[in-house]
């Protein structure tokens, strides 16, 4: 029962990271209808990005932050035009290895370039610490929280406010009606597609600080994404949002009162998403959008 307070502490603080990890890739699949299987591939070099930028210039990741959000925006736009663009049309089986193909691809590539061996980004704040009562906060982990939220309010306040955002919730919402209304449904699925690489790049900046950083890990990200986006319902920002913080609290208190826990928390959203297609295939909060 002592464990209470700082598992409940932890599993806040990966609830937001979590949040951001998952919130592109159920942004991209509410308004394009694909899921990116490449998503992954975006976090890590959004991480090796952040690594590279603090160890050759001395960038802190929270200043390179903004730099490499844009950069992995343009990436996202080039990404749509070259290859998804192609296939928007298609069935569902060319999409998915369509991106699973791209995945892999950068995967490989980042391994020439950079090797398969461990990094990690070391600022100050990385590993130090302060207590509130009997609770250890790690600095890393409160910042990448804080980035974490401040992102994902500001794409929430983007799509209910902005011009943009509402053309993009319209296109969501139906594409033959929003095209019957002027918008230009290519120019907003290739800004959605940015978009949703951008939060990707964003989150592998602030894992650079807490996570280490190889070509492979993508693939163990991108099935936590996948698993919060099914628990919370496809497409559902609202849903991604619970489907984090029922992750985050599953791995966390697994990992403190489950025998061996720290393996097992690894396997829980394997078992989160096999439990919530037998029990509601549709996610917490019901899909937001349909596949056809």
């Amino acid at each position: 029962m002592d464990l209470i307070p700082q598992a409940f502490s932890d599993a806040v603080l990966l609830s937001g990271l979590y949040t951001l990890m998952a919130v592109g890739l159920s942004l991209g699949f509410g308004v394009i209808r694909i899921i990116n299987f490449a998503q992954g591939e975006m976090i890590m070099l959004g991480a090796y990005g952040a690594f590279w930028l603090f160890t050759w210039l001395g960038v802190d990741p929270l200043i390179s932050l903004s730099f490499l959000v844009m950069a992995g925006f343009a990436l996202g736009w080039v990404i749509f035009g070259g290859f998804v663009a192609k296939v928007l049309d298609a069935p569902h089986i060319n999409q998915i290895l369509l991106t699973f193909g791209l995945g892999l691809a950068i995967q490989h590539i980042a391994i020439i370039l950079w090797t398969g061996n461990a990094r990690s980004t070391q600022p100050a704040y990385a590993t130090s610490s302060f207590l509130i009562g009997d609770v250890l906060v790690v600095h890393g982990r409160l910042v990448a929280f804080t980035v974490a939220v401040v992102m994902v309010v500001a794409l929430i306040a983007w799509l209910r406010w902005s011009e943009t955002g509402l053309a993009t919730r319209a296109v969501a919402e139906n594409r033959g009606a929003a095209t019957l209304m002027g918008i230009d449904v290519r120019r907003i699925y290739a800004l959605s597609f940015g978009v949703s690489c951008a939060l990707s790049v964003a989150t592998g900046v602030v894992v650079s600080f807490i996570l280490t950083i190889t070509p492979f890990m993508g693939f163990p990200m991108l099935v936590k994404a996948i698993a919060i986006v099914i628990l919370g319902g496809l497409g559902s920002i609202a849903g991604t949002v619970i489907g984090a913080i029922v992750l985050a609290f599953a791995e966390t208190f697994a990992s403190y009162y489950v025998p061996e826990g720290s393996g097992w928390a690894e396997g829980i959203a394997f078992i989160l998403i096999i439990g919530i297609l037998i029990l509601s295939p549709r996610g917490i909060l019901g899909q937001e959008v349909e596949t056809q």
